[in-house]
């Protein structure tokens, strides 16, 4: 994995648990190599995340909105910050820049932004690894409605497989590397999207 786009909110939280793994992730992608491609901001997780690589010698890449940056929240030492128009250009730009997926505790838009790269990757459309950070056991109650939709069957097992998950950044990493994304047909292809 070259580079791993990383979801995250724009907040810090509650607990100081969030920012210091959000930190401390940066670091460790650094350290492995790994180049970070997030959203452009300095601020919450987001500007942990950038902070953590950033201060090790990592590379990062930020995909911001012009409308995002004209309120003065783009992260001014960035590797690389790419302006977009909208949202979704942001999305696609990050996912052309990524070889996977990292969703840190977050809000509404961390859970749109990770479950649309599952729905693409349930499409075909990509077969990166995609993770959840469960700091602190934040993502419990998403892991277990993932479950749940299994058992009432709107969605199947080998898809809930692509989902990976850890507490611990290496173990998290280690399951991404090998990651071998489901032997399903796609059902739609670039061309038709």
């Amino acid at each position: 994995m070259n580079n791993i786009v990383i979801f995250c909110g724009s907040s810090k939280g509650t607990e100081s648990i969030y920012e210091e793994q959000a930190y401390l992730l940066g670091k460790t992608l650094a350290d492995s190599g790994i180049g970070v491609v997030y959203g452009g901001t300095k601020i919450g997780l987001m500007g942990a995340v950038a902070d953590g690589a950033l201060q090790h010698g990592g590379r990062v890449i930020g995909v911001l909105p012009y409308f995002l940056q004209t309120k003065e929240i783009a992260h001014d030492r960035l590797t690389e910050l790419i302006l977009v128009d909208t949202m979704h250009e942001r999305k696609t730009k990050m996912n052309q820049l990524s070889d996977g997926v990292i969703a840190l505790p977050g809000g509404f838009g961390t859970l749109e932004e990770l479950f649309e790269m599952l729905t693409w990757g349930q499409l075909g459309l990509h077969q990166k690894a995609m993770g959840l950070l469960n700091t602190d056991g934040f993502y419990d109650e998403l892991i277990a409605l993932v479950q749940h939709m299994v058992d009432k069957g709107f969605l199947k097992e080998i898809n809930q497989q692509m989902l990976l998950w850890s507490a611990d950044i290496q173990d998290l990493l280690n399951q991404m590397r090998n990651y071998q994304p489901p032997a399903v047909g796609k059902w739609i292809t670039q061309e038709t999207t």
